[in-house]
Formats: C-alpha cells, structure tokens, sequence
C-alpha cells in the first residue's frame, strides 16, 4: 500500500502526539542524499542555539536513494508525501508539522538554516509570511545569471505589478509562515507555482509580510529546476490568477478600439487625409466581437475565482452588489434587438429598390456585429450566474 502524506517514519510515537511545538522546519527533500543530514543538522543546531521548542520535518517526495533514512538518522522527523511536486511536498509538511510557526527551506545547501530564528521572531512580530531576499547576497556562481538578472527580476516584478506585494525575491526558497494563517491562504498548487501563490493569496487576503536580506550559496548535488519551464508555469499562474489584466484590459481596449474604428467608418468621418469603408468596418466589428467576448471570459473568470477558489476581489464584489443577471440578459437584449432592428431596416430598403444591388455593406456589418455582442452578453450573464450559484449553495441564501 503506498504511503499517505500523513505516514510518519521517525520515532518516537510519544513526541509527535506531544503538544504543539513553537517552530516546524520543513524541508522538501526529493533525492538530496548528499544534503539532507547536513541540513537537518544545520536546522536543529539553529533551534537549539536560539533556546526554542521545535522540530525538523522533512517531507520526503518519493526519494529513490537514502534521503529519508539519513534524515531520520540526523533527528529529523520525516513523512511521506507520494504526489511529487514542490508544492506537493510542502503541502504534506503542512499537515504533518506541530509547530506554530513554519520556517520553510530547501535541502540543498542554498540557505543558511542559522536564519531560522530571525524568521521565527519577525512571525513572533506579528508578520503572518516572512520572505527572505537572496537577490542582495548572492554568492559566485549560487545562482544562474538568466536567473539572476532576468528570469527572478522580471517575474517578481510582474507579480509586483498585479498584486502589489512589494516582495523584492517572491520565489525565494527559504521562508515562514504562521501556521493559523495557512486556512486563509488556503495553498492548491502541487507544483512549482506553489512560491507565487502562497505570495499571491497573502496579499490578496491582506496579510502582513515583512522581508529580510539573506545569503544564497550554491548548492549541492544537480539541480531539478527548468529555467524556461518553470519560468514559464509562474508567469502562466501569475496571469490566471489576475483576470483583470489577462482579460478585462485586453478586452477592453479591443472593444472600444474596435467601437471607434466602426463609429469612424459609419459617420463617414476622414481620417489621415483619406474616407473608409466596408474593410475597416469588417476590421472593427472582429474587434469589437473579440473584444467582448474576452471581457465575459474575464468576468466568468472572476466568478469562478470567487466562489469556487476564495478570491478576494472588490471590484468584484461591488459588481456583483449591483448588477444581477436580469441587468446582463437586459443589456444583452437591447443590444441584439437594435442589431435586429438596423438588419430588417436593410432588408427593408433591399425590397424597396426592388432587390437590387445592395449597397448597405456598412449596416449590414455593424447590424451583424450588435446581435453577436448581444448574445454573448445575454448567454454569458446566464454562465456567470449558474457559476454563483455556488454562492447560494455554500451560504445558504435564498
């Protein structure tokens, strides 16, 4: 049978069920043979010196080589975490620790575990997540240069950007976090996006995090890190996570984009010294209908981040205060029936000249583009209220 995150390996049985402990630090450890004991010697020498009560857990995310055995024979406790992932491990840890706080560190030699009681004072402090800094104390060769100058920089920054957390180094491997802050947070991610959104979730839930500069040294043994995919699997949750700026500020801007370039054409206003016609006007419609489109994908993204992941939005929540499904499938109707209402007029003025030549490109394209914003709009209303029906079924409202 395989194990559960919750099968424990070390002994003794009496110290795990003893009362909860002041500090937790847990270690991912996934085939770090030629580490583990080092750090878990480093880690209990730190709590030891500083006079606290506390543990090292390791979370063993299947090793095939000794990693768990070693461990367990440098004091640590250490339990089985069998999905692999980063997150995945850590996830595990969690659940196993019986500290108060929870100091997080990898197990290969990077960090300096003697930092262990600076993270435990700042919680002591109050802070809910304390994120050490590597970026100002980076020894020769502990950290790549894509990684150093680009890769770190720019996503930090991006998270910055979307989130503003103010976090210098938001994908720093060593850091705390109480653990009655955790429910909160309520942490998913089994992979390596687990370092965002744990950065993530504590601002959008408003927590305190405080940060401190500390040493990155290089590490021990082969690195299992992916520049580009792993870069690429942060900026993809940073986005998902934001469908302000993934969705609503794209959408928007081609919707209004595409409403000006349509407005131009139709009012036969010159523009750059010269008239346009039938093309420009198919040219704004596809924005305008793409436009459109990726706002109710915004705002369905919203819906579901809200009641089905805990997200915390206030533009959302003051949206969703004011308008009720009966507003969308309103204004989607006002719009379709005017698109309804400008196509019969050129079919009208079609069978009045007889059925002729048509000479109502321009109509007919806006006509066009008006019934399919409105049935996107009045068919995505419908979707972002079966999506909050959650609402209703969690809560208990009527």
């Amino acid at each position: 049978m395989a194990p559960t995150p919750d099968t424990l390996v070390s002994p003794p049985a009496e110290a795990q069920l003893a009362d909860e402990l002041t500090v937790s630090v847990v270690i991912p450890c996934l085939n770090e043979e030629e580490n583990i004991e080092a750090c878990v010697a480093q880690a209990l020498a730190a709590i030891e010196e500083a006079g606290l009560d506390g543990e090292v857990l390791v979370a063993d995310n299947n090793s095939t080589d000794r990693s768990a055995e070693l461990a367990v024979a440098a004091g640590a406790r250490v339990v089985h975490v069998p999905e692999r992932g980063y997150g995945a491990a850590y996830l595990g840890g969690f659940r196993a620790a019986r500290g108060k706080y929870l100091v997080m560190g990898d197990a290969d030699l990077t960090y300096d575990f003697g930092e262990v009681p600076r993270f435990v004072q700042h919680l002591a402090d109050g802070a809910d997540l304390v994120m050490g800094n590597r970026m100002n104390n980076i020894q020769p060769g502990a950290m790549p240069w894509l990684h150093q100058y680009i890769g770190n920089p720019i996503l930090s920054g991006f998270l910055n950007l979307l989130f503003r957390t103010g976090v210098r180094d938001a994908h720093c491997g060593m850091r705390a976090v109480r653990r009655d802050a955790l429910p909160a947070m309520d942490l998913r991610t089994p992979g390596m996006e687990f370092a965002s959104e744990m950065v993530i979730r504590a601002a959008k839930e408003g927590l305190r995090i405080d940060q401190f500069d500390i040493e990155y040294m290089p590490r021990g043994g082969e690195s299992k890190l992916s520049t580009f995919r792993d870069g690429w699997r942060h900026l993809r949750f940073l986005l998902a996570h934001s469908p302000t700026y993934l969705f609503l500020i794209p959408g928007l801007t081609l919707s209004v984009l595409g409403g000006l370039v349509m407005a131009t054409v139709i009012s036969g206003l010159d523009l750059f010294g010269r008239s346009w016609s039938v093309h420009t006007m198919i040219v704004g419609s596809l924005l305008t209908v793409v436009g459109v489109q990726i706002v109710c994908l915004g705002l369905t993204a919203h819906a579901f981040g809200t009641y089905y992941m805990n997200e915390k939005d206030p533009w959302f929540d003051r949206m969703r205060e004011r308008f009720r499904l009966e507003h969308g499938l309103l204004l989607g109707s006002v719009i379709t029936v005017g698109g309804l209402l400008i196509a019969i007029g050129v079919v009208l003025a079609w069978a009045n000249d007889d059925f002729g030549n048509l000479d109502a490109a321009s109509p007919a394209v806006l006509a066009a583009t008006l019934m399919i914003v409105g049935v996107q709009i009045f068919f995505s209303s419908f979707l972002i209220s079966v999506i909050g029906l959650r609402r209703h079924t969690s809560t208990g409202a009527r």
